[in-house]
């Protein structure tokens, strides 16, 4: 408890709320007295930080009042971009937006109205539950990019997702593109502590990253070659006895016809695709495969990289298929939607979306595995064998580039408008330029912000949502863990601010759907959520204060008693649900979007491999700039180098460098270092700068730095199954920024 404040005072309370600044929703402790926050510190009985808050959690306060948060509703009053606002009410706000959306829905059909969602810092069930009412299929997230495209790939294998790890009895954890070390503080904490107990750690990233410091083994790939790493994996365990045979006898179909079809993938075979030599992949492969039980912990970097994504995640999933880490002690879990309480999807009513409608689509008609095709043949194999099915809001979205694209050329139907909610996407989505073109024209645009982002100074409306210390949280990993952790307001919104529930919920009573909202507050849906639980509470606040989380105590080897949630009830090693989807059934090679094998030409020209880099602390994705405190820690923008290759360009230590591939260039910082491939470039995801002109054209410098418009979205470039872009492994050029324009801002069609 705290230190400096004295809790025998009259009036003072603690409530248990939560840190919302990154995917791990640390637990948080706030001290209220009138009304008003005091204090803040990390809550030593939240099972996710255990009282330890990171710089991000530390600046909540610095975030709960800032200056540059939008307090109020503003209506445009010049011309986009211009920064003219009109101060405005609430019902205005919220029957203009009504009346426009109506007039769309009657003129162009409901599909015309689209959505962009954030990272968890929303409460995304009622996004879609107000699109899926209205009839529109056409929200989406960063998602393509994030992990929702693995837990398809990997649930049309073995049924579920296992994003749970039971690192607790490992013996092998292999983080495959993944740092914690720089973006998940309480879980390396976690992985250091293990170590110390023999946990052996395997770390697949290009660069040396704090978490590869800590490693037993680092396999520094070629950014993008992940697949040919995992099928030489492959190779190594089946051709080499190391497989488990009981469980592949018992649990799995199709070992012979996935033996002899990894038969040539050998270390030999992928050691110039990967740049590692054969016998360190093998080195890798054994060490996994023989310290039994381990896990294959979900990373970002194969999500991000665009053509062979999806065949790299169902050759990484078959890993832990062929050696038996499946939903054992100690190895990946496949927990199941929870039977207990209310899941995100039972709160969408996606089952008043029409079929007619869900064939609309956008992206649908290629990128299955995450769009109505797929989802609707998996959510229903789930149903048959957990009861429920996964969240639709996350494993089931409009293809964002695609979306981009029908804003500007009108195909395959005319988008409209543009509804964000918490996400800033000139700086988030692939091929920036397209992305703010697509905001500039479309016809509606209207934000629920924090900040005002480059993305909401070009809105019609912005509107002021709450944060954590003003919301409660319902925590389930994207809607699909079977545990839940609550947590509940500190405080009351403070000037005008609402939670987007409230955005979604008066807006769709606008639109005819008040029978379809019965809870008047996010406490609310929240006790209909949890009263399944039978904890005998009254509300939901009751709840978090007295009982806090809910854990169901962990059943192994489920598979026994119900099986698998495939076609054919087992493992499909042999995976019909992506073949009935068009799909190869087995992961079969395909290079990176761009690659000097495939491409000599482009790599001449280009001859230095990028990737666009994973999130670094204190900014998550590009948040937190306007903080002063953090921006203290990360002033300027940084791309890695190796000192041997600077030295060929001439490039020393700090110098401001252009990095340039085929959609444009960004100038950022060198940052010399011997911890990436003298052929590797890696830069700094989300930059842009508050402290400049907000207003068009310089919109805070948001293409200047921002590696995103190095990105490539091209159908081409793009996963076949899953539609992830191609953020990694792309061929670029460096080159020193001339004194001259180190200063200047970049708004130009190649980012000058």
């Amino acid at each position: 408890m705290s230190k400096n404040i004295d809790l025998t005072q009259e009036g003072i309370q603690v409530k248990r709320s939560c840190c919302f600044f990154c995917h791990q929703n640390c637990g948080v402790l706030a001290y209220v007295k009138d009304g008003r926050i005091l204090e803040i510190e990390g809550d030593p009985n939240n099972p996710t930080n255990q009282g330890a808050l990171c710089c991000r959690g530390n600046i909540a306060l610095k975030h709960l009042d800032h200056p540059a948060r939008v307090n109020y509703p503003l209506k445009r009053k010049g011309k986009r971009g211009s920064g003219e606002w009109e101060r405005i009410s609430w019902d205005q706000a919220l029957d203009e937006i009504a009346a426009k959306l109506d007039q769309i829905r009657n003129e162009f059909g409901a599909e015309a109205v689209t959505t962009a969602g954030g990272t968890q810092r929303t409460d995304d069930w009622a996004r879609r539950r107000f699109m899926n009412l209205y009839g529109s299929p056409n929200g989406f997230h960063n998602a393509h990019l994030c992990w929702i495209p693995t837990f398809m790939v990997e649930t049309a294998i073995y049924g579920w997702c296992p994003f749970e790890t039971d690192l607790t009895s490992s013996r092998c954890l292999v983080q495959w593109g993944h740092n914690p070390g720089a973006s998940g503080m309480p879980e390396m904490r976690g992985i250091n502590d293990l170590k110390q107990k023999g946990l052996k750690v395997i770390v697949i990233d290009p660069k040396f990253t704090e978490t590869a410091s800590k490693a037993d083994l680092w396999l520094p790939l070629r950014p993008g070659s992940d697949l040919a790493l995992a099928l030489a994996w492959l190779n190594v365990i089946i051709w080499e006895g190391l497989y488990d045979a009981a469980f592949i006898e018992n649990c799995c179909v199709g070992f012979n016809e996935l033996a002899q079809h990894v038969k040539d993938y050998t270390p030999e075979w992928a050691a110039p695709l990967t740049w590692l030599d054969p016998e360190l992949i093998r080195e890798g492969a054994r060490m996994y495969a023989t310290n039994k039980p381990g896990n294959i912990q979900w990373g970002v970097a194969i999500d991000q990289s665009g053509t062979p994504a999806g065949a790299a995640m169902h050759a990484r999933a078959l890993l832990r298929a062929v050696t038996g880490n499946l939903d054992a002690p100690g190895s990946d879990l496949l927990t199941g939607p929870s039977k207990e309480f209310i899941t995100d999807e039972e709160m969408e009513a996606n089952e008043w979306l029409p079929e007619e409608q869900k064939a609309k689509q956008i992206g649908s008609d290629r990128y299955k595995i995450t769009s109505w095709p797929g989802y609707g043949k998996i959510a229903q194999l789930c149903k048959d064998v957990w009861g429920k099915a996964p969240t639709a809001e996350w494993m089931c979205e409009a293809h964002p580039p695609s979306v981009y694209r029908a804003i500007l050329t009108g195909e395959p139907y005319p988008v409209k408008a543009l509804l964000v909610s918490a996400t800033n996407p000139v700086n988030s989505y692939g091929e920036s330029l397209q992305v703010l073109e697509a905001l500039r024209k479309v016809d509606f645009l209207v934000t629920c912000e924090y900040w005002m982002t480059p993305s909401s100074m070009l809105s019609d409306y912005v509107l002021p949502i709450a944060g954590a210390l003003e919301r409660p949280t319902f925590h389930s990993v994207y809607g699909c863990s079977d545990f839940v952790i609550a947590t509940q307001r500190a405080i009351q919104p403070m000037y005008e601010r609402r939670t987007d529930f409230d955005f979604w919920r008066d807006l769709g009573i606008r639109l005819g759907q008040a029978e379809m909202w019965p809870w008047e507050t996010l406490e609310e849906a929240n006790y209909y959520r949890i009263y399944p639980l039978g904890y005998g509470v009254s509300s939901y606040d009751e709840f978090v204060e007295k009982v806090f989380y809910h854990f169901p105590e962990r059943e192994y080897y489920k598979y026994g008693r119900i099986g698998f949630a495939t076609p054919s009830r087992r493992v499909e090693l042999v995976s019909s649900t992506l073949a009935e989807l068009g799909y190869p059934s087995m992961p079969t090679y395909i290079g990176p979007a761009e690659n000097e094998n495939d491409d000599p030409d482009l790599a001449e020209k280009f001859p230095l491999v990028l990737t666009t880099g994973g999130g670094f602390m204190p900014f998550h994705h590009s948040e937190h700039f306007q903080i002063e405190e953090l921006r203290f820690l990360r002033y300027e923008p940084y791309m890695d180098i190796n000192p041997t290759t600077a030295d060929k360009l001439g490039i020393k230590d700090g110098d401001w460098v252009w990095i340039e591939t085929e959609r444009g260039r960004i100038k950022q910082k060198a940052n010399l270092t011997q911890g990436i491939h003298p052929r590797v470039i890696v830069t700094q995801r989300g930059w842009w700068y508050p402290e400049r002109e907000a207003c068009e054209p310089e919109l805070g410098g948001c293409l200047e730095s921002n590696t995103n418009v190095l990105t490539s979205v091209a159908d081409k470039d793009c996963d076949p199954i899953g539609g992830s872009w191609a953020n990694r492994g792309l061929l670029c050029r460096v080159y020193k920024v001339e004194s001259s324009t180190i200063t200047s801002g970049s708004n130009g069609k190649d980012g000058k």
